[in-house]
């Protein structure tokens, strides 16, 4: 759930989640950076590409 957004970050929440998720809206993104978010996020990456589609 988009929490708020700053400039061109946005911050990400989910109930009963201590932890927000600061994603920045850029169109692309650099692979370490999106690695990180996924792991923060708790996703193993194959759970982060199913969710895409």
């Amino acid at each position: 759930m988009l929490a708020r957004r700053r400039g061109s970050h946005m911050v990400m929440s989910k109930a009963g989640v201590a932890v927000n998720l600061t994603v920045p809206d850029h169109r692309e993104l650099d692979a370490g950076l999106l690695r990180g978010l996924i792991r923060d996020s708790g996703l193993s990456v194959d759970e982060f590409l199913a969710l895409l589609g």
